[in-house]
């Protein structure tokens, strides 16, 4: 395992442009404890926070029943490498479409095509296991495409992170190879939500607090064991996973989700990176294009998996 931090200069202040994704958690907060049902921010600006890549092409598809969206970045190769994207949300909003400019920002840093899918929410009767069921059909149809596992990586953000290694750990029990690399970005990982930066973080994490997090654990699970070794990467053996990387903001109340999985990683041989960025929130990569420390970060992951992808 290498485990770094982001480095720390003389002023570890964020910059005014990462503030943008401050002010909205702080919006989508306020939405939801007062919703509104034909206009929650969750959904409807959440895609405002991140620039428009330029020079990709977006293109909806069907990926064994599942709506899919390939972000394109022009130049790359219809059969070359790819990555499949797992937004975040809680399980409760996000889509391929309130991602889909992250995701064609780290596509096309890395230079390849990215996959992101629209797994069911609970809202429409997405508990476990359905969207993980979902995201190794998704996978089986990657692979069938003619993409080989080794040129594919996984890419997610909050639960999408921890859709990613579920995915894989089922993907593994049902004999599917496992993809070369791991992208995840603030991961949740602990469904028994026992890290204790829920408790020293709690007031600094703008969008989240500590019953809401224990509240969507369990609509997700609906009455699943949290500690079930098929299912859940921190209690899982990990054995044959790709290298992972790992970002996360250090005022997240899900810090330690991050470096409870580095850890647990590490000890089953795993190639883990983790950095944590200073004075950074949940998922502040949603600002890539128009923060630097999203743009810092996007190029960071894309540094990591181009080797991983055997991309020159």
């Amino acid at each position: 395992m290498r485990a770094t931090e982001h480095e720390k200069e003389d002023s570890t202040m964020a910059s005014k442009e990462s503030r943008r994704v401050d002010i909205y958690w702080q919006t989508v907060l306020q939405s939801t404890m007062n919703p509104r049902p034909d206009n929650l921010v969750t959904n409807d600006q959440w895609d405002l926070l991140t620039g428009e890549p330029g020079g990709v092409d977006y293109l909806e598809t069907d990926a064994a029943g599942i709506p899919a969206l390939w972000a394109v970045p022009h130049g790359t190769a219809h059969h070359g490498p790819a990555l499949l994207c797992f937004h975040g949300g809680g399980y409760v909003g996000g889509s391929m479409f309130t991602h889909r400019k992250m995701f064609a920002h780290l596509a096309k840093a890395i230079g390849v095509r990215a996959l992101s899918i629209n797994y069911t929410l609970l809202p429409q009767g997405g508990a476990y296991p359905r969207p993980v069921l979902e995201g190794v059909a998704a996978y089986q149809w990657l692979l069938d495409q003619n993409i080989p596992a080794g040129r594919i990586a996984f890419a997610g953000d909050s639960a999408g992170g921890q859709l990613a290694m579920a995915v894989q750990l089922m993907a593994r029990g049902q004999g599917l190879p496992l993809p070369a690399a791991t992208m995840l970005i603030s991961p949740w990982t602990d469904l028994e939500i026992s890290g204790e930066s829920l408790d020293y973080n709690a007031g600094k994490d703008l969008i989240f607090n500590k019953q809401w997090i224990i509240d969507m654990a369990a609509a997700f699970l609906n009455g699943h064991d949290p500690r079930d070794p098929e299912t859940m990467p921190l209690h899982a053996d990990l054995d044959g996973f790709g290298p992972i990387y790992i970002q996360v903001g250090d005022q997240e109340l899900l810090l330690d989700d991050s470096r409870m999985l580095a850890e647990h990683a590490r000890r089953a041989g795993v190639d883990v990176t983790i950095d944590e960025f200073p004075e950074q929130q949940h998922s502040f990569q949603m600002a890539a294009g128009l923060a630097p420390e999203a743009d810092d970060a996007i190029g960071r992951f894309a540094a990591w998996a181009r080797p991983k992808l055997a991309i020159t």
